[in-house]
This record gives structure tokens, sequence and C-alpha cells, in this order.
């Protein structure tokens, strides 16, 4: 298991900061945490070139472009060999936003952002349950998302 690099205090400080807003001034951050915008330019950098920084995102409001349905989609593969034939056929649909290989039930575990109930059926009907090395599916309804956050550096 590969672990990440080391962060201290600071760099974990600003971490959270930049969870919550990526846009947030340097010098903004160097005047709450005491030390220079410098200093924390040269710690983003550094979480940067470590690979504790990814990159930039937008978090996107769903439900303001109308996708109202969310579910997880539990696949049971026909055999295990055909994963890769399966993740790359799911990438091919916009709908599958999110992809995991897991242990238990399913082989794959997927979450799938739709407009309507309409519009969820035609894509298990239509894409999902098409693909031939599925042997079968379970849909699991999202009614909430009460908790959505990053991982607490």
């Amino acid at each position: 298991m590969q672990h990440t690099s080391h962060i201290d205090a600071l760099d974990q400080q600003i971490l959270r900061v930049l969870t919550k807003d990526a846009r947030t001034p340097y010098a903004e951050m160097a005047k709450k945490f005491g030390v220079s915008p410098g200093t924390i330019h040269v710690r983003v950098e550094k979480m940067r070139q470590s690979g504790v920084i990814e990159g930039t995102k937008v978090r996107i409001n769903e439900r303001k472009l109308g996708y109202d349905v969310c579910c997880f989609i539990g696949i049971i593969l026909k055999s295990a060999k055909d994963y890769d034939t399966v993740i790359k056929k799911l990438q091919t649909f916009d709908e599958v936003v999110e992809a995991y290989y897991t242990t238990g039930n399913y082989s794959i575990f997927i979450k799938v952002m739709t407009h309507t109930i309409e519009e969820l059926h035609g894509v298990l009907a239509n894409k999902i349950q098409l693909i031939d090395e599925i042997q079968s599916t379970e849909t699991l309804i999202s009614m909430q998302n009460p908790i959505l956050r990053d991982i607490n550096p």
C-alpha cells in the first residue's frame, strides 16, 4: 500500500481551506495562519509535486442542472475476466459518473445520475443491461445525500 507524503499541521490547515474553496487567496490563508503568502505558495506547490494535490475542481450542483435521480447499481459479472471490457463499455455512458471494483456481492459498483426515473429506466434497459458480460444488476435509488465531504486531511 502506497502512503502519501508527510504533511504537517500547516499543510493540513492549507488543505482544509482549499478543500472548502480552492479559490481562497494565498494572502488570506497566510494572514489566517501567521505565515507569509510565499510560504503558502511553496507549501501548495510542494503538495502538488508530491501528488497530495492532484488538481483544482469545480463542484457542480447536479440538482440545479436537473439531475434529480441518483442511484447506485451493483453489477455481477458473468466472469471476473470481463471486468476490463465492462468498465470500457460503462465509460461510454455519460450517466455513469463513478465506478468501483469491489469485494462482496458485486464485482462493480457504479453511481448513475439521470434527470428522471424514466431516463434511469432507459439507461438500465438500453445500455447497462445490454452489456453481454453482465450477469445481473441491482439498483439502489438514493433518497438524499446527507453527508458529502472530502477527506479531512
